[in-house]
């Protein structure tokens, strides 16, 4: 068992009487996944308050909305773990609802990392607005690689920055610098992620050429 298996089985368990109750009032998976999107647009709208406070002078303000940003994308996460295992246990699970959940991550992290963009642009740190935009189309590319994969009837999760660790690595790094005062804290989350997450996505390239390779 590889430690993201062994993690999900621990939040799980914490989880689970809360989608119980969520089958019993008759919530659904579609609305928990787009109520994790509105909270990654919270985010985002955090992230944009940060940046103008820096274009202000504001300092203390900026730091601020980072933390708060930082939880906030946490938080959504939770909602990006509960609308599968809803699915799954109160037997709700449906093509559109994959599709519905696919889409809302892609534009989750398309906005906040957007957001993060402008916070290094009115913070005056240029070239790490630069890695930002790296580490998105790096977060993209990982998961269009597998999505493709799939068309293609190839199972694609290799990888060492999936969503899962984007999103813990993003949310984290945020709280820090809110916490902290430092922005060197979101820098680096960003540079880990757009080294990563690139790699990641022609890894996933390398294991799906070997893969036809093997059909051929």
């Amino acid at each position: 068992m590889n430690y993201r298996d062994f993690l999900q089985k621990v939040i799980y368990v914490v989880i689970n009487p809360i989608i119980k109750g969520m089958i019993r009032i008759g919530i659904t998976p579609n609305l928990v996944t787009t109520l994790g999107f509105v909270g990654n647009l919270v985010a985002m709208w955090l992230f944009l308050e940060a940046a103008l406070a820096f274009g202000e002078g504001n300092m203390p303000c900026a730091y601020a909305y980072i933390g708060w940003g930082g939880a906030i994308i946490l938080f959504a996460g939770l909602f990006d773990m509960m609308d599968g295992r809803l699915a799954r246990l109160g037997n709700m699970s449906s093509v559109f609802g994959a599709l519905w959940d696919s889409t809302l991550d892609r534009y989750s992290e398309l906005v906040t990392l957007f957001a993060i963009v402008m916070v290094f642009v009115k913070a005056d740190w240029f070239w790490m607005s630069v890695v930002t935009f790296a580490a998105l189309v790096g977060s993209i590319m990982v998961s269009y690689v597998r999505a493709r994969a799939e068309g293609l009837q190839i199972e694609c999760k290799v990888g060492l920055m999936q969503r899962p660790e984007r999103v813990v690595v993003t949310a984290f790094v945020a709280i820090m610098t809110g916490l902290t005062a430092n922005l060197w804290w979101l820098a680096g989350g960003m540079i880990l992620i757009a080294v990563l997450a690139n790699i990641t996505a022609f890894w996933r390239i390398a294991h799906c050429k070997k893969e036809l390779e093997k059909k051929a």
